[in-house]
């Protein structure tokens, strides 16, 4: 009753009697002290009252203050880095338009885009007037070249790091060896100071480095490729190697087994071989046994092959008689060896002469490459 009286008595108090007024702001004060703490009017109260509460207060205030001014600050970044991914978007877009068809524009409202795109558009417009786009590109189409030169030939390395292996045509080494030829044939020392290294002149260099082509690089391969495809016994080979002249003959067939490879053949071929031994090298010939021949019966297939295999592994040698030939018929005596055989080469080579040995030779190679695998 007492607690209701005083209820009233304050709320009519506050109304109509002066009395009250002090009960009325201490009632108001303490209500005002858990309600309101921001009142500019109740500062000094809430102090008394709570002062923990205004030490928080203050701390609240200054990290309030600290948020807004770094709220502030990155606003005004992302304003003015919005504001540059526009101008570099527009100018990027003027630039890249004959490169790139695609459009580097951010979406709106997008942070994580804004960001990567000013990241982007930094590093490529760090430099005035928007044009190391254009630079890069340049740089690029000038590098691009650079890279492509630097891949030579393996004619041109060799060519580069050893001069004698220079990339010749295959005319020019006919020449070489003709010219060593009709030399040698003059002076029967000179392919053999040639291979055993005693003349080191560019130009006896050049016939030696023809003479290693053509049987390494024109006839070798194509005589590996021949027997390697066939059926020949090593008998067989080995008088094919060393017998220069060969006639091959037809006669009346006969069911047999064929000389060359051994198998049962109709052998209706004779294969005629004949001729002295010879240095493969320097071409000096063995006189023993000059008059032997080997008279051989033997299958289609073999005899055709026998006449590719012989015609390209005696080449050498017939060319070489063939240039000793023109060299006895010349009977010019008294005169120096250079002067002869620029003579003698030049008539041969304004005649066709030496062309037409050559096309002898490409005749040899395609009939090696074409001939066909013994069935």
């Amino acid at each position: 009753g007492r607690r209701k009286r005083l209820s009233t008595s304050v709320m009519y108090d506050s109304d109509e009697s002066e009395g009250s007024d002090i009960l009325v702001r201490k009632v108001s004060a303490k209500r005002r002290c858990i309600m309101d703490d921001d009142e500019s009017s109740e500062e000094k109260q809430p102090d008394k009252t709570c002062p923990a509460e205004n030490v928080s207060t203050s701390r609240k205030q200054k990290v309030l203050a600290k948020l807004k001014e770094l709220v502030r600050q990155s606003t005004a970044r992302r304003s003015c880095s919005s504001a540059n991914c526009e101008d570099s978007n527009s100018e990027a877009a003027i630039e890249e338009e004959p490169f790139c068809q695609l459009p580097l524009t951010p979406s709106e409202g997008s942070e994580s885009d804004d960001d990567s795109m000013k990241d982007f558009i930094i590093e490529e417009e760090e430099n005035d007037d928007g044009d190391d786009i254009g630079k890069t590109e340049h740089v690029k189409n000038e590098n691009q070249p650079h890279q492509k030169q630097p891949n030579p030939s393996n004619s041109e390395l060799l060519a580069h790091y050893i001069p004698q292996l220079s990339r010749c045509d295959h005319y020019a080494h006919i020449k070489r060896i003709v010219k060593a030829f009709l030399i040698n044939a003059i002076d029967g020392t000179f392919l053999s100071s040639l291979y055993d290294g005693t003349r080191q002149k560019k130009y006896a260099q050049d016939m030696l480095l023809s003479l290693h082509y053509l049987d390494n690089r024109f006839i070798q391969p194509r005589l590996e490729n021949l027997i390697c495809r066939s059926r020949w016994k090593d008998r067989y080979k080995e008088r094919v190697d060393c017998y220069p002249d060969v006639r091959i003959s037809l006669q009346s067939a006969k069911n047999m087994s064929c000389q060359a490879c051994e198998l049962k053949r109709w052998c209706k071929f004779n294969v005629l071989l004949s001729g002295r031994l010879y240095n493969s090298k320097t071409l000096e010939v063995d006189d023993f046994m000059s008059d032997d021949k080997q008279v051989l019966k033997v299958g289609v297939v073999c005899a055709n092959r026998t006449r590719v295999y012989h015609n390209l592994k005696h080449f050498k040698y017939k060319l070489y008689m063939n240039c000793s030939s023109v060299v006895e018929l010349d009977g010019v005596e008294d005169e120096p060896v250079k002067d002869t055989v620029e003579r003698l080469f030049s008539h041969l080579e304004e005649t066709g002469w030496i062309q037409k040995r050559y096309n002898d030779l490409e005749d040899y190679l395609e009939d090696a490459d074409n001939f066909q695998e013994e069935k």
